[in-house]
């Protein structure tokens, strides 16, 4: 046993002991965080704006500041970047985390000297409470790779730019850089599949032990690896026995991943985005992701269903029910206010208060006014890859076909198969029948003759990564919606489908 793995589990138990004091105190926490943030943020030019000042409860805080998304924040950046300091935050921020917005073109999100600990030790606490539960620290003695962003930097107005994952290679502790791969080398190249066959290259004799990546990425990562070697993931990798993810639903890509492995492996699963690090898996027994109630946000949550009402009720945590999809509003240390994350979430416990990703408030498809959303036809898809357990999924997503040539309008579902199932047209009433179950408005419409039942599109292998190389989002932490309300993504597919 290695130095790293027997330091690592005294150090885990004071984590997690320390973890206890706000994880079943959540209200208190925040509201500790409240006050905190008021003050930071009262004489900066948000602050002024928003006569923050005056303000000393969380309704007054309601009636200052909205709701925002990126574009109501865009002037305060604008200042930053322009060398504004005490413009959202006090200071200059250390960072900048660049990434794209789908109507927002490059986004520029703050991460401050007082938010990056959000960042940091919310990824090193994932793991520690894995060893503390697991009592499993040995992989920390062997190699670990971080499938991420590129780690170089550009600057304006003094401020470090780059990804979050590129940012937070740059924070890896120093007992982990040392067996930390790829090379910095490697990490900085950017086109995705010259990096992927050099990382392949510094990782195949390796012992690795921790994987770590969104799991697209990941699978993709196996399959050249296999594509050499001919053998199993558990064959070339015999120390792999972590696999720590964010960022998608792992459920599609569950089978195929285990079955690239080889062998059950243990999981991780974190919840980060460029604005804060909101959750992580706490436990490998207990459903659900632990809310991080003590890590320098203020939550808030709307229902999802009364989000684009015109006043939608803003919630804290004490006040969310289970069972009910939220969307996300984070107030932070980094400036960030009444921000709108557009993540979905669902609480499935209180003590604690641990959450699901179920979605993107703005990826759903209501073109006929079913609102199906992004967990629903990841639970469809689950459903029917069980009654046909030959059936592994590669990737998909779903989009409408408003005025087909023939027909009743229709969702139609465009899959890469890694492994077809041996009847599509059975595969994909399993499908339509499961959502049919799970969305009471998508039922109406099949039932009154609006819609007819879904169409199935088999793509060729490959036709995803194809589609994110045309749009210069292949690998990193890019991600394919799972579902939209045009057909932007579903006929670039379906076109190079069609070249293929």
């Amino acid at each position: 046993m290695g130095i790293r793995s027997v330091v690592s589990k005294p150090f885990a138990k004071f984590i997690v002991e320390r973890q206890q004091a706000w994880m079943y105190q959540p209200a208190e926490a925040q509201q500790r965080w409240f006050r905190k943030l008021m003050e930071g943020g009262r004489a900066t030019a948000f602050g002024q704006d928003h006569h923050l000042r005056d303000v000393q409860t969380v309704a007054e805080f309601r009636q200052a500041v909205p709701v925002r998304d990126y574009e109501d924040l865009k002037p305060y950046i604008e200042q930053i970047l322009s060398g504004g300091i005490d413009i959202l935050w006090p200071g200059k921020p250390l960072y900048f985390a660049k990434t794209s917005g789908t109507t927002s073109g490059t986004k520029y999100i703050p991460i401050t000297q007082d938010s990056i600990p959000n960042h940091i030790n919310s990824a090193r606490d994932a793991l520690l409470n894995y060893i503390n539960e697991t009592g499993n620290g040995a992989f920390l003695d062997k190699k670990l790779i971080f499938l991420s962003g590129s780690p170089e930097l550009t600057q304006k107005a003094g401020i470090n730019i780059g990804r979050l994952s590129g940012i937070a290679n740059h924070h890896v502790p120093a007992y982990l850089r040392t067996n930390q791969l790829p090379s910095y080398e490697t990490n900085v190249i950017d086109d995705w599949e010259t990096k992927l066959e050099r990382i392949i290259d510094e990782t195949l004799t390796q012992p690795m032990s921790l994987i770590s990546g969104i799991p697209p990425w990941v699978q993709m990562y196996f399959d050249r690896i296999q594509e050499r070697t001919g053998k199993l993931i558990k064959d070339v990798f015999s120390d792999f026995s972590v696999f720590v993810y964010g960022g998608v639903n792992f459920e599609p890509y569950r089978a195929k991943l285990l079955d690239s492995i080889g062998k059950r492996i243990d999981s991780i699963e974190t919840y980060p985005a460029s604005e804060g690090f909101i959750a992580f898996q706490d436990s490998q027994t207990e459903e659900g992701l632990l809310l991080l109630a003590d890590s320098g946000i203020f939550f808030e949550f709307i229902a999802a269903d009364e989000y684009f009402s015109e006043n939608p009720r803003r919630l804290t945590i004490d006040e969310v029910e289970l069972g009910k999809n939220y969307a996300v509003i984070i107030n932070n240390n980094a400036g960030l206010w009444g921000y709108s994350l557009g993540d979905t979430v669902k609480f499935v416990s209180r003590e604690p208060y641990r959450l699901l990703v179920t979605g993107r408030i703005k990826h759903f498809i209501s073109a006929f006014g079913e609102h199906v959303i992004g967990e629903e036809v990841e639970k469809a898809l689950q459903f029917a890859m069980q009654q046909h357990p030959e059936t592994e999924v590669v990737e998909f997503t779903v989009a409408p076909m408003v005025s087909p040539k023939e027909g009743l309008p229709y969702h139609e579902w465009l899959v890469e198969f890694a492994t077809p199932p041996h009847n599509p047209d059975a595969f994909a009433r399993d499908v339509d029948n499961r959502l049919i179950k799970l969305n009471v408005y998508y039922d109406d419409l099949i039932t009154g003759s609006i819609l007819q039942p879904l169409k199935l599109t088999s793509l060729p292998r490959g036709a995803f990564q194809r589609y994110m190389k045309s749009q210069g989002k292949l690998g990193g932490q890019n991600k394919v919606p799972r579902l939209a309300n045009d057909r932007k993504i579903a006929d670039g597919l379906a076109e190079i489908g069609q070249t293929a």
